[in-house]
Order: C-alpha cells, then sequence, then structure tokens
C-alpha cells in the first residue's frame, strides 16, 4: 500500500453556484472509482440539498458563512472522516473526466516518498495573454516570466499552468483540482490572511509545500473548468487584490525580489491599459484604477488585506 494510502476525501468550497455545483457532483458520482468521502464547505445554503441527489458520494455538509475560500478548505480538512489520508480539493466549478480519480490513486500508489501535492490535468486552459512579450529573453532573465509552464519566478509571479502530455514536476499547483496527502496538511493550512475570493491562496499554500516537498501534475487526471461569474469580484476590486496580495506573497517568501515584482505589476498594468485602449478589454481599465489604488493603500498604510 501507498505511503499515503488508498482512500481519498475531496473537499469543494462552495459559494451559491448551484447549476455549476450539481455538475461537479454528476462528474464525480462518474467515476470508475469514486471518493470515499466528499466534503461540501457551504456558505449559499444549496448543500444538503444536493447531498440528497448524490446518495453514492457519501457526502457531508458544513455550513462556514461569509468566510474565505482558505478558511473554508482548512474547515473542510477538519471535517474528512479518519481512516483517509488523501484530501482533494476542488473547485464547484470544474469538472473531472471519469477516470481523473482512479488515475490520482494509482499515481499517489507509486508517488516517491518525498512527493507533497498533485494536481489533476487541466485540460481547457485559456489563451495566454501577451505571449510575444512573455517569451522574450529579457523577462525571462529579469525573472518577471517564463514561456514554461507552472514555474513561480523571482518577481513571485508565477507562469500559466499548463496541460502536459505525461506527468510532470512543478513549482506551484492551482488549489481547483490538487490532491494532498492529510500528514502535509497538518504541517501547512492556507493562509486565512488571504480574504474572501482568495486571489494567490492556492499560489502561496503550493509553493510552500513546494519548499520541501515535489510537487506533481498527474497526466491522466484530466480536469476542465468552467469559471463561474457567481463569486467573482469585479475589476477594480480584484485590481487591488492583484497588488496587495502579490505584495504580500513576496514579502512572506524572502527569496523573491520586491523591486522585480513592483516592476511586474507595472508591465502588468501597462497591458491592462494597452488592452483597454486597444478595445480589446475596455473594463481593463478598472482593473488599472485597482492596481493604482492598491499601490496607494500600500504605500500610506502597508499590507492590509481586500
Amino acid at each position: 500500500m501507498s505511503f499515503a494510502g488508498d482512500k481519498i476525501a475531496i473537499v469543494i468550497p462552495t459559494i451559491g453556484r448551484c447549476d455549476e455545483l450539481r455538475k461537479m457532483l454528476q462528474s464525480l458520482a462518474q467515476q470508475t472509482r469514486r471518493p470515499d468521502q466528499v466534503v461540501l464547505v457551504d456558505e449559499a445554503g444549496e448543500g444538503n440539498t444536493l447531498a440528497r441527489e448524490f446518495p453514492a458520494l457519501h457526502i457531508s455538509v458544513t455550513t462556514f458563512p461569509r468566510g474565505s475560500a482558505s478558511a473554508k478548505r482548512n474547515r473542510g480538512v477538519e471535517c474528512v472522516a479518519p481512516g483517509i489520508e488523501l484530501i482533494g480539493f476542488m473547485d464547484d466549478d470544474i469538472v473531472l473526466e471519469p477516470q481523473a480519480v482512479e488515475a490520482m490513486l494509482e499515481f499517489w500508489k507509486n508517488a516517491p516518498e518525498d512527493t507533497g501535492g498533485a494536481s489533476c490535468n487541466w485540460m481547457n486552459l485559456p489563451p495566454l495573454s501577451a505571449s510575444r512579450l512573455k517569451s522574450l529573453r529579457f523577462v525571462s532573465r529579469w525573472g518577471l516570466y517564463d514561456p514554461r509552464g507552472s514555474l513561480v519566478m523571482r518577481s513571485g509571479f508565477q507562469t500559466i499552468f499548463r496541460s502536459v502530455p505525461e506527468n510532470r514536476y512543478v513549482q506551484w499547483l492551482p488549489s481547483g483540482g490538487a490532491v494532498y496527502p492529510r500528514r502535509i496538511l497538518q504541517e501547512e493550512l492556507f493562509d486565512e490572511w488571504f480574504a474572501g475570493y482568495g486571489f494567490l491562496e492556492d499560489l502561496d499554500f503550493s509553493y510552500s509545500v513546494g519548499k520541501k516537498h515535489r510537487l506533481a501534475i498527474v497526466a491522466a487526471a484530466r480536469s476542465y473548468h468552467y469559471p463561474s461569474k457567481i463569486g467573482r469580484p469585479d475589476w477594480y476590486l480584484f485590481g487591488k487584490k492583484e497588488v496587495i496580495n502579490r505584495l504580500y506573497f513576496v514579502g512572506k517568501h524572502q527569496e523573491f525580489s520586491r523591486p522585480l515584482c513592483c516592476l511586474g505589476l507595472f508591465v502588468r498594468m501597462f497591458l491592462s491599459t494597452f488592452e483597454a485602449v486597444k478595445g480589446l478589454e475596455p473594463s481593463r481599465l478598472k482593473r488599472v484604477a485597482g492596481n493604482l489604488v492598491g499601490l496607494a493603500l500600500v504605500v500610506k498604510g502597508g499590507l492590509r488585506r481586500v
């Protein structure tokens, strides 16, 4: 038997996304190997109703009103039954292919002992924005970006999560479809400083785990993300989070460069402005406004979470 065990629980934080959550649970019910437990951390109250639709999934529901994404995941870990040593985190707006859970368990059965986390293989990735700029050599040399996927640069910016044809070890994992051994979650929890819609909380958590353990993408555990509009901040609020959360992450991990991070943020603002002026994304001006306000708040009063 694997050092990580052969049972798995899936923790799903949810916030008023009934249609999306139903599709997520349907994909779990159709697995060739169903999870041993599903934990819904429910903010909006639809969890118990949906749980009755899927009796085969052994769903437990815990109500957690007004909690951040990080706090909901931490609460979900507390609700996992004893004896289950693998804990997966799934967003409520993703769908798994039928063999995903079986493939994930097979990976952990043979995983090296220093493996600390593994992600599903995200198949419907959005296109990389500003790909020509991000592929320039000086951008990589300055630690701002790299065309290779799933890296964390000296600026504290992560490169896009990519689908892979075979298992691959990486430097960070998204929390929308990742699995960790319970022993890892006894050492490291999601940082609850990241409030509400927790932009970068998955980067912070997985990167912290990756300092001590290896992280992998499991090619055969394929998933699809269909982003819901429910529960997302508007562009202005996101712009503030983008600056403040990034600077918090960089300050927390001393190996990163704060000046390079600030340079990266200004480049991001330039790209957003360019996209708005060209008429591609007019709403991006609200993102830039939020960026500027976030920088002003940091200069004036330090890092206060949004």
